[in-house]
C-alpha cells in the first residue's frame, strides 16, 4: 500500500489559500493525498472581506500569467456557483453575483500617470494578454460616466476588468476544490481528501510529525508565529474602505453598467446606488481588526473624499454608510517591483530536514491578481519538494536572511 501524503495549509481567511488547494487537488500523478486547510487567529482578519476587489492587470512582473490564471479560477468559481444549491448569494447584494464585468476607467490625473499608462499600452502591443487597455477622450469617458472630470482630455479604459465579491469567490472556489477531490477520488487516480478546520495554531511545532508539508498563508500575521517572528521582511499597512450610498431622493443614479474608477482614490461600483471607496495606507499599523471607529472613519473620509470628488464630483450627493478595514502584508521593493515572498522556510525556522514548511506571503494589495498563478507555483514546488520550480525573483528575499 502506498503511503498517504498529507499537506496542510495555514490561512487567515485571505485570498491565496484556496488556490494552492485547487492546484494540489488537481494533481493526477500523485499518490493518495490529504489536504487540510486550517483557518487560524479567528474569523475577523482580512480586508478582502470588506466588500470588493477590483481586478485589472497593469505593467507588473509576470502580470499576464497572473491575470490569465486568475480569470481561469474566477471562471471555475462562477461555474461552480451556477451549478450548486449549497451557496446562498443574496440577489439584492452585488446582484447575487461573484463577478461584475463592468470594466475600469482610469483618468489621467497627472502627467506622470499619463506617461506611465501610455507605456503600459505600448507593452500591451508587444505582449498578448486578455486585459485590453484603450485610450479614450473626455467625451467617450463621459458617455460611460456622466460629469466625470477628465484631466488632459485622456482616460484609460479596461473593458475586460472586473469587480469581484471576494467572500463569494472564496466560497465558490473552495466548493470547486471539494467537488474536484470527490471526482478524482472516484476516477481511479488515487484517494484524495480535503478538509477545512477552524482552530487556533499557536506555533508550527504544533504540527510537527503529522504532515509531510505545511504551507503558511497568513498574510500580515505570518510573523506572529514564533518560528517566523522578526525573520521575514514584511511591512504592515492598514487600509480603510468606505461604503457610500446614494439617497433615495436623488434621481441621478450611477449608470447601471458604468465602470469602476481608478484614481488617487478608487471607486468600486456595486450598483447604481451603492459603491465602495478606498483606500487609506497606515504604515506600520498592527491593527488587524476589520472594525473601524468613528474617528478612524472620519479621518479616512477626510483623506479620500477630496481625491474622489476631483474625478467624480457627483459623489458629493452620496452619503456615508459604513467602513471596514484590513491589514496588508507588504513585501520589500526589488528591481522587479514589490514581489511576494515564496519558498521553503525550513532553514529559517531551524528545520534542516527536507522542505516541509513553505511560505506564500507578502501579496500586499495585489492578492487577487497574484493568488492563482502563485498558488500553482507553490503547489508544484511542494508536490515535487523542489524550491527550484519557483522563479528565483520570488525566493531571492531569503538571501539576506539565511
Amino acid at each position: 500500500m502506498m503511503a498517504q501524503s498529507r499537506c496542510y495549509g495555514l490561512n487567515s481567511r485571505g485570498i491565496p489559500t484556496p488556490s494552492p488547494s485547487r492546484c494540489l487537488s488537481s494533481s493526477l500523478s500523485r499518490p493518495p493525498l490529504r489536504i487540510q486547510s486550517w483557518r487560524i487567529f479567528g474569523d475577523n482578519f482580512d480586508g478582502n472581506n470588506i466588500g470588493y476587489s477590483v481586478l485589472a492587470a497593469k505593467l507588473l512582473w509576470r502580470g499576464a500569467e497572473c491575470w490569465n490564471e486568475c480569470l481561469r479560477l474566477l471562471s471555475i468559481a462562477e461555474e461552480t456557483a451556477l451549478c450548486s444549491d449549497d451557496l446562498d448569494f443574496r440577489v439584492s447584494d452585488f446582484h447575487g453575483l461573484i463577478v461584475q464585468k463592468r470594466g475600469i476607467l482610469r483618468p489621467a490625473g497627472s502627467v506622470k500617470n499619463l506617461l506611465l499608462l501610455s507605456d503600459v499600452i505600448l507593452y500591451e502591443l508587444d505582449v498578448s494578454t486578455s486585459c485590453r487597455i484603450e485610450t479614450i477622450n473626455k467625451e467617450a469617458a463621459q458617455n460611460l460616466v456622466p460629469n466625470l472630470c477628465i484631466p488632459f482630455d485622456t482616460a484609460f479604459y479596461m473593458p475586460q476588468a472586473v469587480n469581484i465579491h471576494p467572500q463569494r469567490y472564496l466560497q465558490a472556489l473552495y466548493l470547486a476544490c471539494e467537488n474536484l477531490v470527490k471526482e478524482l477520488s472516484t476516477s481511479g487516480t488515487g484517494e484524495k481528501e480535503l478538509h477545512l478546520h477552524k482552530k487556533s495554531v499557536n506555533k508550527l511545532l504544533d504540527l510537527e510529525g503529522e504532515y509531510q508539508a505545511v504551507i503558511i498563508c497568513l498574510g500580515a500575521k505570518a510573523d506572529m508565529l514564533p518560528e517566523l517572528a522578526g525573520r521575514i521582511p514584511l511591512r504592515t499597512c492598514r487600509g480603510v474602505v468606505a461604503h457610500l450610498k446614494l439617497p433615495d431622493d436623488i434621481g441621478e443614479e450611477y449608470p447601471e453598467l458604468g465602470p469602476s474608477i481608478l484614481s488617487d482614490a478608487w471607486l468600486a461600483i456595486q450598483g447604481h446606488r451603492s459603491l465602495y471607496m478606498g483606500s487609506t495606507w497606515e504604515w506600520k499599523s498592527r491593527n488587524s481588526s476589520p472594525n473601524v471607529s468613528t474617528s478612524e472613519a472620519s479621518k479616512a473620509l477626510e483623506e479620500l473624499l477630496p481625491k474622489a470628488y476631483a474625478i467624480y464630483p457627483d459623489l458629493k450627493n452620496w452619503t456615508f454608510a459604513g467602513a471596514r478595514a484590513g491589514l496588508r502584508a507588504m513585501p520589500p521593493l526589488t528591481p522587479h517591483g514589490s514581489l511576494p515572498l515564496l519558498g521553503c522556510v525550513n532553514d529559517i525556522i531551524g528545520e534542516n530536514d527536507g522542505c516541509k514548511y513553505w511560505l506564500l506571503g507578502g501579496l500586499g494589495a495585489r492578492g487577487l491578481l497574484y493568488h492563482g498563478w502563485l498558488g500553482k507555483l507553490m503547489a508544484q514546488a511542494v508536490l515535487a519538494c523542489n524550491e527550484q520550480l519557483i522563479p528565483s525573483e520570488l525566493t531571492s528575499w531569503k538571501k539576506g536572511i539565511l
